[in-house]
């Protein structure tokens, strides 16, 4: 924090920040609402999915198979391998924010790539706000995705084929101007470089969810080179 940028600014600057990640999820949750309409599921089926599993991956995941024909076992397996990351991701934001036992389960709810960035990003700074962050952001995406989805939903005829708007390129965009900081050093660009070569490298010849978790697995294995 600067020496003219008082406490209020600070927090008024992360919450800013985090509806600005929860509008931009928003519009990609139009994207979902009408593609799971055009995957035959229903209005309420829709909402269903992004109150109650609320990862968009995982939820694009399942309709995408639903959408080929897949089976609603296929749909589960492949959203469940995707949603197995937040797991990781739950790991780490306990031992930052230490959550209630009263708020243990709202967290691991809202416990997505966005809310995680967002703690990770302001937990280092030299005025450290990870919980505002996490919680701001969570929420915000929470009612802007479900927003969203439903706009989308009811909205299917109108907007057509979802894809055509671009709108899948809008979440990934921001999550790399989240990550971006934390590559501090020469180390850590190796990892996310591998990481990202390892995703697209194997997307082609996996299942939806596999790359996600060979991509994460490799940490893992520059820390036993290193040891």
């Amino acid at each position: 924090m600067t020496a003219s940028q008082s406490p209020d600014d600070t927090r008024r600057g992360v919450v800013v920040e985090a509806v600005t990640i929860g509008a931009t999820t928003g519009a990609y949750g139009v994207s979902f609402g009408a593609l799971s309409i055009t995957s035959g599921l229903s209005v309420w089926q829709t909402m269903a999915l992004s109150a109650l599993m609320f990862t968009g991956a995982s939820q694009f995941a399942m309709v995408s198979v639903l959408a080929g024909g897949g089976s609603a076992a296929a749909a589960i397996a492949s959203s469940g391998l995707l949603g197995l990351r937040n797991l990781f991701y739950g790991l780490r934001i306990r031992q930052i924010l230490q959550p209630s036992p009263a708020l243990s389960l709202p967290a691991a709810h809202l416990t997505i790539d966005e809310s995680t960035a967002m703690a990770l990003a302001h937990y280092d700074r030299p005025t450290p706000r990870p919980a505002l962050a996490f919680w701001s952001t969570g929420a915000s995406v929470f009612v802007l995705w479900n927003l969203g989805s439903l706009v989308g939903a009811l909205g299917a005829d109108s907007i057509g084929d979802p894809t055509r708007w671009g709108l899948d390129a809008a979440v990934p965009a921001a999550f790399l101007a989240l990550l971006w900081p934390q590559i501090t050093d020469r180390r850590l660009l190796q990892v996310a470089v591998t990481a990202a070569v390892v995703g697209i490298a194997l997307t082609p010849v996996l299942s939806p969810g596999l790359p996600v978790l060979c991509a994460a697995l490799v940490p893992f294995l520059f820390l036993r080179r290193t040891s």
